[in-house]
């Protein structure tokens, strides 16, 4: 018995940051100079009260809607973010209630980001070929927008909400459809990508809301999201690679052998160093952040809705993909399309 992806669906808030917004509050930026360093058009803006289970729950129905799936037939669902709505209770169970799944079902929230998805599809396989379960949701539900200061461009022009939902099922065959998996972790570089104050180490207080301004002009508080990119690029183009090399090595493929290849949609710039770097012709390399921007944990699932509508994917084609980002936190897998 082995575990496939059954179905992959999405939700995207309604309100739309277009970079002809951002142009207009910083006018040092042209709509073309934000497009040309970033490749991104447009970011979908949860509301101001729209939570992360809200966005999850209309990503899930939407996936039953589309696909005729029976509530009563989940067994587990898996969340993963980084925005849950509260410290505790856990947003997955909440989402379980809301959505209407059957209280015999496991759930549990799991806080990864860039890489979370592949982590996601690592523990569904896991529950399913240990006949832990049957049929496992895979959410991925971000509102990073949430701590993101309205004055710091540095990160605003990159970074959208979404949310996604992906069935994976249990099918009566010997044949692998997931993996193998890479994972990798250097907490070295947390602070390079943190929102520094909010948690139990360091709790909001009077300094939280101070805003202040770097070297390029952008205002944060400590209660805001800080990335440090320079570091990142470094990060990425050091572990990727390295990810993707060790990746075919114990799938036991060549490059050519690989039909299709998605990695964390990030940003424009990055994606074509590392598509480069990594030597994958850019008709087998796909995009799909102009539209969502950097969406953390659900560019990967968004990415392969994308190509399922397009009627990209065929049967037997193995699709790459690698999540990379905050933590650092790495992962990498194979999925053969079933």
């Amino acid at each position: 018995m082995k575990a496939k992806i059954i179905a992959v669906s999405s939700y995207l808030p309604k309100k739309v940051l277009t970079n002809e917004s951002l142009a207009f509050e910083f006018p040092e930026w042209s709509i073309d100079k934000i497009f040309n360093k970033t490749g991104i058009r447009n970011r979908h803006i949860a509301a101001e009260n729209e939570c992360s289970s809200d966005m999850a729950v209309h990503a899930i129905e939407r996936l039953f809607s589309e696909n005729n799936i029976e509530k009563s037939s989940i067994d587990f669902i898996l969340l993963c973010t980084q925005s849950p709505d509260y410290f505790l209770p856990t947003t997955a169970c909440i989402v379980q209630q809301r959505v209407g799944l059957p209280t015999s079902c496991g759930a549990l929230d799991f806080n990864l980001g860039c890489s979370g998805y592949v982590y996601g599809l690592s523990l569904a396989k896991g529950l399913i070929e240990t006949g832990q379960a049957k049929n496992v949701l895979l959410v991925t539900t971000e509102a990073y927008s949430k701590f993101i200061n309205k004055k710091d461009k540095s990160v605003r022009t990159l970074f959208g909400d979404a949310a996604t939902a992906t069935l994976l099922s249990v099918t009566a065959t010997s044949e692998q459809h997931i993996g193998p998996f890479i994972f990798g972790t250097d907490g070295s570089g947390a602070k390079n990508l943190i929102v520094p104050h909010g948690g139990i180490k360091a709790p909001i207080c009077e300094e939280s809301d101070i805003e202040k301004e770097d070297e390029s002009g952008n205002l944060r508080t400590l209660s805001n999201l800080y990335m440090n990119g320079a570091e990142i690029l470094t990060f990425t183009m050091k572990s990727v690679p390295k990810v993707v090399e060790n990746l075919l090595k114990d799938a036991s493929l060549d490059k050519d052998e690989i039909d299709y290849v998605i990695f964390h949609q990030a940003n424009k710039f990055m994606l074509e160093k590392l598509r480069k770097k990594t030597g994958f012709p850019t008709e087998k390399f796909l995009t799909s952040y102009k539209d969502y921007g950097n969406t953390v944990s659900s560019t990967l699932p968004l990415g392969i809705e994308k190509a399922m509508r397009d009627g990209t994917f065929k049967t037997g084609d193995r699709i790459l993909l690698v999540g990379f980002g905050v933590g650092y936190s790495w992962a990498g897998t194979i999925i053969t399309w079933a």
